[in-house]
């Protein structure tokens, strides 16, 4: 079984539940405590079934609860040392990790927790380190890359690895170059170390696009700078126009802010 939920996806939070049926792990806590009280409440979830929380990176929209969730519910987080540093030294994280439950990962490590198989690879990012999760379930790999300042070589390996794929597309060029954004923070959105816009994102699934991707979800929109649609429409186009067709050869979802996307399931 494989088993995925978006608690939330932006700069308001971000939160993704995945599951074997038998081990659950969450990738970031940057939605609220109470909310996901909540949301976990409304799908039937129990924060003691988590055996672990994975940190990309220290900015404040992903571990904004890892603190609040980790102690109350001793559940333990996993990330580098130079991300939790970051954690310690973030003020918007109220709550910091417990040192019993802090676990420390190397970028490029492979590990497990219970009968998940973990790799992790770099992501360019303007964070003290951010990094990506690929989860091997058997049959399948799960990966998530967020906040992707350009796409390297590891990020299209582990693209062309994965039947299933969380993938940011934050930003559409003109609606960035066009808005209320001043020129410095535009630089550093578009930036090497930023995030990936619309077209690159579109570009990097049409070069490392295989028959095993069985479905994409795009991640991280940005709210000013950005649409659900136009992602979606320049994705699609993009990948039209190399014989890709989307809702046929591969499903796609376009992730919500600020609301859970539905559990998806996928029985053996």
């Amino acid at each position: 079984m494989f088993q995925f939920l978006s608690f939330g996806s932006g700069s308001c939070g971000n939160c993704y539940y995945i599951s074997n049926g038998n081990t659950s792990v969450l990738i970031d806590a940057g939605v609220g405590i109470r909310r996901m009280k909540r949301h976990f409440k409304e799908y039937g979830l129990k924060f003691s079934s988590l055996k672990a929380i994975l940190v990309t990176h220290d900015h404040t929209d992903h571990i904004k609860a890892v603190g609040h969730l980790s102690n109350e519910f001793n559940i333990p987080v996993y990330t580098t040392e130079k991300i939790h540093d970051g954690i310690r030294r973030n003020y918007h994280t109220t709550k910091k990790i417990e040192p019993s439950c802090v676990k420390i990962i190397e970028v490029g490590q492979d590990f497990s927790i219970d009968d998940l198989r973990i790799s992790t690879f770099e992501i360019p990012h303007d964070a003290s380190e951010n990094i990506g999760y690929s989860i091997d379930f058997g049959q399948d790999t799960f990966t998530l890359m967020t906040d992707i300042g350009c796409p390297t070589d590891d990020i299209k390996k582990f693209i062309s690895q994965s039947g299933y794929l969380v993938i940011e597309a934050n930003y559409d060029a003109e609606m960035l170059k066009n808005g209320k954004y001043p020129k410095p923070l535009q630089d550093r959105i578009r930036g090497g170390f930023g995030h990936l816009c619309n077209t690159q994102t579109a570009e990097t699934l049409g070069e490392c696009f295989h028959e095993n991707l069985k479905r994409v979800w795009l991640c991280h929109l940005s709210e000013e700078n950005n649409h659900p649609e136009l992602a979606r429409k320049t994705v699609e186009y993009h990948l039209r126009g190399l014989g890709i067709i989307p809702g046929k050869d591969f499903d796609l979802e376009v992730l919500k802010r600020k609301i859970p996307s539905g559990l998806f399931t996928k029985e053996d």
